[in-house]
């Protein structure tokens, strides 16, 4: 589907129920850095399974989602404006008898988290609760970082209006040919290069400064939460690792979660244990809300 804001429109994935009706609050899920709607596919089914509408979607120049020539487009703050309008429209969809919009529940992954913490910070939008998922505290650390400042490096070398083509070619030269090498199969290559060459490279180099550069922001997130909060993470994480993302949670007074044999992307990793983690974690915060 195609999410219509004021901002513009955004690619996005839906599921719904197979049976029955969307009686539970609605979930959106955001992608973290390279990543797509298409990375919450193992999951969407079995979330929307519990009885809630779930849409995962493309942030601005992810994938399908138009770009922007405009840098500052890629800021946290932006992201979070168009997370907090793409919020506000999923409510509309599940409006209740009486035109009350259902809050939703806000999770994102990786840099995704980073983007969703900012709509929280910045109270852009009513959450019915907050999952950080595989994310850090601020900047990424250890050797995800190191290559990442080596691709930066490369992109900040050449003009804007050759970065898509020194995409492609990192692309063919270095990350195709690790993907095959690790036996992911073709056609997962094939998307993965279809996903890397239609991603706005702006995007690509700002997002991943941002990635660098971001400041621990953990204090006032704990602050200005008034809903639940959950970090999520694979046991063997390779780019935050675990006991930073413990840390976080004990610093947010945040539900736990450790997702056994996953690494960076549980969704993908360990599908049905994430999925259940979600509906639980979503099933109690509804009932906490409603107490409130």
């Amino acid at each position: 589907m195609t999410i219509q804001t004021s901002r513009g429109a955004f690619a996005a994935l839906e599921a719904l129920p197979a049976t029955g009706v969307c009686e539970r609050s609605p979930a959106l899920l955001v992608p973290g850095y390279t990543g797509s709607k298409e990375d919450f596919l193992s999951v969407i089914g079995l979330l929307a399974a519990a009885g809630r509408r779930v849409i995962a979607i493309d942030m601005r120049g992810q994938y399908e989602t138009p770009g922007s020539e405009d840098a500052s487009a890629y800021s946290l703050a932006a992201l979070a404006a168009d997370v907090a309008l793409i919020a506000d429209e999923i409510g509309a969809l599940d409006q209740s008898p009486g035109d009350v919009r259902h809050q939703v529940h806000l999770m994102g992954h990786s840099f995704g988290g980073l983007v969703a913490r900012e709509v929280v910070l910045a109270r852009a939008a009513m959450t019915s609760s907050l999952t950080l998922m595989s994310s850090g505290p601020g900047a990424l650390t250890g050797p995800r970082a190191k290559d990442l400042r080596e691709v930066l490096a490369a992109l900040g070398a050449v003009p804007a209006t050759e970065l898509a083509g020194l995409v492609k070619h990192i692309w063919e030269a270095e990350l195709e040919p690790a993907a095959v090498a690790d036996g992911t199969p073709p056609e997962v290559v094939g998307f993965l290069r279809t996903r890397t060459l239609a991603t706005c490279p702006l995007g690509l180099r700002e997002m991943g400064q941002i990635l660098l550069t971001c400041p621990d922001r953990t204090k006032g997130l704990r602050h200005a939460a008034t809903a639940p909060l959950l970090v999520i993470y694979g046991e063997e994480d390779d780019a935050w690792a675990p006991e930073i993302q413990e840390t976080v949670a004990e610093r947010l007074a945040a539900q736990r979660v450790c997702i056994p044999g996953a690494m960076h992307s549980p969704a993908v990793d360990a599908p049905e244990t994430t999925a259940s983690a979600l509906t639980r974690f979503w099933n109690e915060a509804e009932s906490q809300n409603t107490q409130r």
